[in-house]
Order: structure tokens, then sequence, then C-alpha cells
């Protein structure tokens, strides 16, 4: 599909962020809406943080501001603050990606705004939001990870503490809760000419992306006749969420001979196909289990039994065994080795580093028929400058140059 036709074209986006929170408009320019990133005059730090650092410019700016145009602004000047009121007059969202306020101290702020646009959708994105005891301090994305419980101190042989691998909610949650709501934002401000004031902390989206476990222990703070466990486990209360699949059987993982795979006939009609595909139907006659939710849990003997017979297969014998079967079993990949999984090969689009600066995923959406436009490289400190204020905003020539050396856009830092 060419630019026009692309899912979001026609929605502009104002956005003032700095470092991770920038994500949340990344899925928005992938599908089409023009992202206008604007920057203090020496640029979003972002392009120098975290690894790799791909020829000088850290992977996170090629992947989260990719198909954004930057436009520095000197916010201090009275020249600059008014270059961005021309360019909120028809936009139709503002984002906010850094600490609570910071725009309102520009006199930019959603009040100031609304006077201009009344149908502007203002989205504050901070670590902690705009309320509570934590809103006023300095946090990175693993706090929310902290924060929200999601990831647990480990220690090394020495018996210090580290943070452990894992994956980042609090900064990949943000976007899909945020943008979600913005969208909502707009569809509401199209159809009532009102705009609105929304505001999200990043570790408020890693708490509620990680709701599985949190509400699994509020429940299990009420009375044991009323909050139960399985009936395959005979009720009994297991470990909340992932924590309660460590002594499962018929839902584990196994060796194949090459590697790993991810075994869940939890349910009997899955678990007896399974047996009478490889020809032990003795195994279903010995445990048949329940109908539903039946991990085995416990069951040493079998375990034992399924441990040898995994290894007995290729991890890629295992997936063809598992179509023909029709019993659940899933590869157990890498972030390293993912890209040769031929499933991932088939579904994923990747941009290439010659002509996005880094390798990176494409927004993981297919509409039939059609494809999304390939968004530009992540945009270097003020690239947009003069295509911004002449193309979207109509100034002239005379105008930008009296603009330039008034300072509104400032001057970059070597």
């Amino acid at each position: 599909m060419s630019a026009e036709q692309a899912p979001l074209a026609g929605l502009r986006i104002i956005e003032s962020s700095i470092l991770g929170p920038a994500a949340i408009t990344t899925s928005f320019a992938d599908m089409g809406a023009e992202v206008i990133k604007v920057e203090s005059p020496s640029g979003d730090y972002i392009r120098q943080m975290t690894w790799p650092i791909i020829e000088e410019v850290s992977l996170m700016h090629y992947h989260l501001n990719r198909g954004k145009k930057s436009l520095t602004l000197d916010l201090k000047t009275e020249e600059g603050r008014q270059i961005y009121l021309d360019l909120v007059k028809d936009a139709d969202v503002v984002i906010e990606a850094s600490r609570p306020g910071a725009l309102a101290k520009r006199g930019l702020g959603f009040d100031d705004l609304k006077k201009v646009n009344p149908k502007i959708v203002f989205c504050s994105v901070s670590g902690y939001g705009a309320s509570g005891p934590y809103k006023d301090m300095p946090s990175h994305g693993i706090a929310y990870d902290t924060w929200s419980g999601t990831v647990s101190p480990a220690y090394d042989d020495d018996g210090f503490c580290y943070i452990p691998e894992h994956v980042s909610i609090g900064i990949n949650a943000t976007p899909f809760v945020g943008g979600l709501a913005v969208l909502a934002g707009v569809i509401r401000a199209r159809e009532s000419g009102e705009g609105c004031m929304m505001e999200l902390g990043q570790s408020d989206a890693a708490a509620y992306f990680d709701w599985y476990r949190s509400e699994s222990y509020m429940a299990y703070r009420r009375p044991e006749d009323v909050v139960t466990g399985n009936k395959a486990d005979g009720y009994k209360r297991r470990p909340v969420a992932t924590a309660g699949m460590k002594e499962g059987v018929r839902y584990q993982m196994y060796e194949s001979s090459d590697g790993h795979i991810l075994f869940m006939a939890s349910e009997q009609a899955f678990w007896k196909n399974f047996c009478e595909g490889i020809g032990r139907t003795e195994l279903f006659e010995k445990w048949p289990g329940s109908k539903f939710a039946d991990h085995a849990r416990g069951n040493r003997e079998l375990q034992a039994v399924l441990r040898e017979i995994f290894k007995t297969r290729t991890t890629k014998q295992w997936l063809e065994f598992s179509i023909e079967a029709n019993t659940p079993i899933a590869p157990v990949n890498t972030p390293e080795n993912i890209v040769e999984d031929p499933q991932f090969q088939a579904r994923f689009k990747l941009l290439s580093h010659e002509t996005h600066g880094a390798d990176m995923m494409a927004f993981p959406i297919n509409f039939e028929g059609e494809s999304l436009p390939e968004p530009s490289m992540a945009p270097t400190v003020g690239q947009h400058n003069q295509e911004v204020l002449r193309d979207v905003l109509g100034y002239d020539d005379s105008k930008i140059d009296a603009l330039t050396q008034a300072g509104a856009m400032g001057a970059a830092k070597e």
C-alpha cells in the first residue's frame, strides 16, 4: 500500500520525548501516522544510550524513532513556543514522554494547547505517572520491572546482587496500553470535537501487564474453601501463574535430540493423541488423567518415561509429529536463534541495516492483500527542520530564516 493508504495516514502526532517512552509512537509511525519528534537543540540522547551502538548510534534509537521526523525547537524562546502551537493547531495528538508537566512549564500544557485545538488528545507518559509518592523520582526502564515485581534479584557466586536477564516489561507494555488509549481518545475527539488529557506511568503498564500473578495472589488471600486450585489437582492450590508449572509433567519442557521442546498435552484428548501417535497407548491406560488442565503434576515416574521418549527425535521431527498427531508441542527458541525459526521467517518482515541503520523487526500486523509502507530510518537531530516548517506549517523562506536567526530551532551541539 502507498503511504496515503496506510491505516493511520492522516493522523498527525507531535511527540516531545526522551529515551524509552518514545516507544509509544513507534507503532503509529509504522502504520503510517505522521510523527513529528520535537527535540531540544541538542537532541534526544537516546542516540548514545545502551548497547549495541551501530556506527555511533544506538539500536534503541534506530528502532524506537524510525519513521519519525525530527524538528528541533528551543522552547525557552517565544518563537520556539509559537512554532509548537502552530504544529498543534492541525495535529491530532501530543505526546509528552518525559516528566509530567514538562510542557506546562513552557506554557504548552493541555490547558494551553486546547485553546488552539479543542480536539487535541494529550497523553503524558512518565516513569511513575503524575500522582503518588513516587511521581517526582527519576528512573530508568528496569525500575518499572522491579517496582511491579516482574523481575527478582539474583546473586552471583561471590554473593553480589545483580539484575538478572529478563524481558523488560514496563517500556514494552506502555506502548500497547498507551497506544490503545490514544487511539480511543482520537476516535472520540473526531466524533465529539472534544479532546482529552490522559497520563500513564510505565510502572502502571508493567504492573497491569503482569495482572495474572498479582491478581492470583489477591485471590489466594481469600478463604481456601472459596478460592481453590484446579479440579485436576484435587483442588489444591498451586503457586501462582508459571511458578505453578515447575512440577508439571504433561505440560513441561523436555530435551529433544538436538535442543528442547515444550510439551503441552494438558487436555486428556491431546494426551491420548500423543500416546497413540508414538505407539504407547499403555501410558494413557495407566495415567489417563482428568479431562482438562491436568499436568500430571509431580508424577516423576511418567516424567522419566517422557524424558527418554523426547530424546529420540529432533525438535523438527517433534514439531511435525505435533501436526500429524494433533497434540501441542512447541519449539524452545532463544532471542538469538529465533530469527532462524521457519515460523519467524514466514511471519516477520525484517527492516535491513542497509536502509534503516539496524536489522529490525517490522510491525507484526498483517493486512490481508496489503503491505505496510516501510518506515524511514530514525532521524538525525533536526533532520526535518526545513521540511516541517515549510511543508507542514507552510512557512515561507523569509519566515524560516527569521526564526532561525531568532534561535527558535536553537543550535545543535557538536
